[in-house]
């Protein structure tokens, strides 16, 4: 099926190896299944690097967009736990994005992501958008399971207090994901609709990545827990 709700918050970050460790563990442990519990959160998938930068990746499916600006999130934003405050003070390279899903085609979620990056500008965005309600048809595509549109919502996105900085370049970018099987056919996917001549009337990626999938926690998970 196409991705749970309307909003999306996507996270990436690297952290150092001495710090991995705690780093996972918390996310395992703490993190994932505290933010998933919050009302309007639908799911979490958290993601490895396979060819991608930076190394981690997490995408919180949410009822609708305004659960990612609503109470319930913002006390949980504004009083992390201490193991919270300890492992987000080490993420290096950090991208948050609060978007909007505008397309979600397909019918599941696979074990493989793959991630474009895409800069509109206002004089181009329908035109880019009807372009990518074409690109984003799975096409009984072998090794395709679904493809996705993330549009950034600039006055939501960036830092947070507990996180270090993050530079709000590109706070208006769309983020595509395609949802695969293996990582073999999401590449040939990025590379056949998103590089080269083929990428227009989009300009090129300013980045393109894979991922596979660590852990997919649903709010049921929880309930059954």
């Amino acid at each position: 099926m196409p991705l749970a709700g309307k909003g999306m918050l996507l996270t990436s970050m690297n952290i150092d190896a001495a710090d991995e460790a705690d780093f996972n563990r918390w996310y395992d442990r703490e993190h994932l299944e505290e933010r998933v519990a919050i009302d309007g959160f639908l799911e979490a998938r958290r993601y490895v690097a396979h060819a991608a930068n930076p190394k981690y990746l997490c995408l919180y499916s949410t009822a609708t967009l305004d659960v990612l600006d609503s109470p319930a999130y913002r006390a949980r934003l504004a009083n992390p736990t201490d193991w919270s405050r300890q492992c987000m003070a080490r993420f290096k390279d950090m991208l948050r994005v609060v978007a909007r899903i505008t397309i979600s085609n397909g019918t599941g979620r696979g074990t493989a992501l793959g991630v474009v990056r895409l800069r509109p500008t206002p004089d181009h965005a329908t035109r880019w958008r009807d372009a990518l309600h074409d690109k984003l048809a799975p096409d009984q595509r072998d090794g395709i399971i679904s493809m996705h549109l993330l549009e950034s919502e600039p006055e939501l996105s960036g830092a947070t207090a507990d996180i270090p900085a993050v530079r709000n370049e590109g706070a208006h970018d769309w983020f595509v994901l395609i949802d695969g099987t293996h990582v073999g056919a999401v590449s040939a996917v990025i590379a056949e609709r998103f590089t080269g001549p083929a990428a227009a009337p989009l300009p090129l990626p300013i980045s393109v990545g894979t991922y596979c999938l660590i852990w997919d926690l649903t709010k049921s998970d929880i309930l059954r827990g």
